[in-house]
């Protein structure tokens, strides 16, 4: 069976020795300093693991863009094209990785969900997780693969559009979960976007809730009794998942899978797109 959802130290260690189809990718990033992460993996990273640059390989850059947003997502042939390139096959178990507390590899996870791939898995806690497993380390840059067809499948996961989030603004069919700190969603701070707030009526949970002290997500158990209440009676279904820019949202809606609460949707755009628009409406402080 494949792994879906996350992966321990110990699980993708045997995996390895099993010589099954796997592709390790460290996904390993600093938004301050867009260097640094590759700079990182060089100098250690879980060997065979192809680094993934969110600016380069997870983003769109100037290329085809399938969303808005300070990191719009390429096209869905643009990043199989990637995949490709790196020697990933539609047969293969991915494994993501980072290590910044699990901030950038779920946004890999998703967007292979969104090609139609479901063998991928976060593994749990990242390379501080492998490491005091007793995991050795490789340096430098790998041999390259030879490159595959990576064949584009349905999505898995459902994207959703900065306009459709406006059209039901407000409506009971769609509750938006905002994955930024609580001074960002606040406006009490802005560090990165033009415009302080958030999407009016939207839900505050930071990313970072969702892990124990040692890096690794929460229970199923304790996931589910603490979204439950963020939505005090709405839907799970309705979930919008966003962030500043479509990356720290996806730990939640991979949270949200591990609680029991199903595949929610991501505004991949999220609030740098959002506030782009100054005739969209923008909310500060927390709502009633």
């Amino acid at each position: 069976m494949p792994y879906t959802t996350l992966i321990s130290a110990s699980e993708l260690h045997a995996l390895a020795a099993s010589g099954k189809p796997l592709m390790v990718f460290d996904c390993s990033f600093d938004l301050a300093a867009p260097t640094t992460g590759e700079q990182d993996y060089l100098g250690g990273h879980i060997p065979g693991a192809v680094y993934a640059h969110l600016d380069h390989a997870l983003s769109a850059g100037s290329g085809p863009r399938a969303s808005g947003g300070r990191h719009p997502l390429p096209t869905r042939e643009a990043f199989a094209a990637w995949l490709g390139s790196v020697g990933f096959s539609n047969g293969m178990q991915a494994v993501v990785y980072d290590r910044n507390g699990s901030a950038f590899c779920g946004r890999l996870w998703w967007m292979l969900k969104w090609l139609g791939h479901d063998a991928v898995a976060v593994l749990d806690g990242g390379l501080q997780a492998w490491t005091l497993a007793g995991g050795s380390l490789a340096q430098g840059r790998e041999q390259p693969r030879a490159s595959t067809h990576f064949r584009v499948d349905a999505p898995l996961r459902q994207l959703v559009t900065a306009q459709q989030v406006q059209h039901q603004l407000g409506l009971p069919g769609q509750t938006i979960i905002d994955a930024r700190a609580t001074p960002r969603y606040r406006g009490e701070v802005e560090p990165l976007d033009p415009v302080a707030g958030h999407i009016p009526g939207a839900l505050n949970r930071p990313f970072t809730d969702n892990f124990g002290p040692d890096g690794r997500f929460k229970s199923a158990d304790v996931l589910r009794t603490e979204f439950l209440a963020l939505l005090a009676g709405r839907d799970p279904n309705s979930v919008v998942n966003h962030c500043g820019s479509g990356v720290t949202a996806n730990p939640n809606v991979l949270a949200l899978e591990l609680a029991g609460l199903g595949k929610t949707a991501l505004f991949a755009g999220s609030w740098s797109e959002w506030c782009s628009d100054p005739t969209r409406p923008v909310e500060k402080a927390t709502p009633p």
